[in-house]
């Protein structure tokens, strides 16, 4: 005679729908800090890319200089603070300027040239501090604003800078934008002299 076993089951209640539910939660962080890691890599890449457009600005500026007859002695005319509205009185392109002409127009063009290039994007130009005889001026400080995306500005790298004028002044970067700050040494296209007690500049070629 055959003996009959008999098994007992025990049912499951649920088990394996709350390890998917586990796996599913854990998998979903995941994905959000990979995606986290990557707009943070996506951010920071715009802002090196808005930096480097800041800097050839800057060298926009400075090759500007350098071609103006007479601006190593003129920087005045370039000083500008920010959102200044620049008016170019005569297109120097075709007619004939004079060195504060000159400056104007090139301010203008430049100007447009850094609203266009970056988002929101500004500048203030300034005298250097430590030049107070305008004889002996040889820099100028440029510093270009713009707006990132981000609205907080707590990053380190989006910390505010600020720098001094001649006239003991600050030219901060204004609140909520990310700011460049460079020094422009200005090379003379013509040669100063002194004639008695003025400097005259004396150019090859005029």
């Amino acid at each position: 005679m055959k003996s009959t076993a008999h098994y007992t089951v025990t049912n499951q209640h649920g088990f394996s729908l709350i390890e998917s539910l586990v796996a599913i939660v854990i998998m979903a962080l995941g994905i959000l800090g990979i995606l986290g890691m990557q707009m943070r890599t996506l951010n920071n890449t715009q802002t090196s890319l808005y930096r480097s457009q800041a800097i050839r600005l800057i060298e926009d500026f400075s090759e500007r200089m350098s071609t103006a007859p007479n601006a190593l002695l003129n920087l005045k005319n370039y000083a500008s603070a920010w959102d200044a509205d620049v008016v170019a009185g005569k297109n120097c392109s075709s007619a004939a300027c004079n060195n504060s002409e000159i400056a104007a127009y090139d301010l203008a063009q430049w100007k447009t040239s850094v609203h266009d290039s970056l988002p929101a994007g500004q500048a203030n130009i300034f005298l250097a501090p430590g030049e107070t005889v305008d004889a002996n001026r040889r820099q100028i400080g440029v510093m270009i604003a713009w707006r990132e995306n981000e609205a907080s500005q707590a990053d380190n790298y989006k910390a505010p800078i600020n720098a001094a004028t001649d006239g003991g002044n600050n030219v901060s970067c204004p609140d909520e934008h990310t700011c460049h700050l460079q020094y422009i040494t200005v090379t003379a296209r013509c040669a100063p002299y002194f004639a008695g007690s003025s400097t005259q500049l004396f150019c090859p070629g005029s």
